[in-house]
């Protein structure tokens, strides 16, 4: 990791003499003084005082000495360091975790599959539910996560991910505890008339589009377009306005302030594991035997 200028220089200092030094470094003596030489000149100082019975550091050279040492120690340091986390890296499944995105079905997998990786331990990265940021978290799967879990039908998401089923997720409505629908146990599509529904606008999810083609056939509710992907604006969005938001089912407990309510139809998204387009291959066997499970 050093100029080798600076390897010879230490091992003259140490051992006092261009000859010992020549010794065992399995080089040759001229070649050792001609590193030596280099050294001061391009550092344009006088590293040893030259005597019949070897050599002695210049008190500049002692300066130099004295922090080559450091450096050395801080090198090997650097490199052990960085083997422990190559080990890890290698025996680690890193997984991310959100408000939006969490990682308890991840969990679930992990506790029917962690006996086939002996070894292997899991490292859970939290990160933001930020709509702006999301494709570049999602983009960051094989890099930053292994695997990621999300309700997931996006084509953007898809295009930068692989994607296995786990379940489905239903479509409920949210509303703030003392809107008048927060005390229905649960609503129909009526029940929404005279609102203004809060949902992601059309084009990329086609499980939302469907629920949109639904809600279109009644005038009597009208949409307002939210943001091509959740986050926590979203939900406060909705309590302060206080228009119903189309939700899931497992974002019930997201935001305090919020009801969510089930709905008097079939609506669903699949939610299950992202990971990337290009597996490593103990992803590639989680991944399997995952699929393995899911199958009926």
């Amino acid at each position: 990791m050093f100029n080798p200028q600076l390897t010879v220089f230490v091992r003259v200092a140490d051992l006092g003499s261009f000859n010992k030094a020549a010794e065992n470094l399995y080089i040759s003596p001229t070649a050792v003084m001609k590193q030596v030489n280099a050294l001061e000149k391009h550092l344009d100082l006088t590293l040893f005082v030259r005597g019949r019975r070897g050599v002695t550091l210049t008190p500049e050279g002692q300066v130099i000495y004295r922090y080559a040492r450091q450096m050395f120690e801080q090198s090997a340091k650097a490199v052990q360091e960085a083997r422990a986390a190559a080990d890890f890296a290698a025996t680690t499944f890193c997984v991310g975790t959100s408000i939006l995105n969490p990682c308890k079905p991840f969990m679930d997998l992990w506790d029917r599959l962690s006996g086939q990786f002996p070894g292997y331990r899991l490292h859970i990265v939290p990160f933001e539910d930020d709509h702006q940021g999301i494709l570049n978290e999602i983009g960051a799967l094989g890099v930053k996560f292994d695997f990621l879990i999300g309700a997931c039908d996006s084509r953007q998401w898809l295009d930068r991910c692989r994607f296995l089923p786990l379940g489905r997720y239903h479509h409920c409505i949210a509303v703030p505890r003392d809107h008048p629908l927060a005390a229905r146990g649960k609503l129909t599509i009526r029940d929404l008339y005279g609102q203004t529904l809060m949902m992601v606008r059309r084009g990329d999810s086609p499980s939302v589009d469907r629920v949109r083609d639904e809600i279109e056939r009644h005038p009597a509710i009208r949409i307002e377009d939210t943001s091509q992907f959740y986050d926590l604006e979203v939900f406060n969005r909705c309590a302060q306005t206080r228009q119903p938001l189309m939700t899931l089912d497992c974002w019930a407990e997201v935001h305090p302030s919020l009801v969510t309510l089930p709905v008097d139809w079939d609506f669903t998204i699949p939610y299950g594991l992202l990971y990337q387009l290009d597996p490593i291959p103990d992803v590639a066997r989680f991944v399997e035997l995952a699929q393995a499970l899911t199958r009926p």
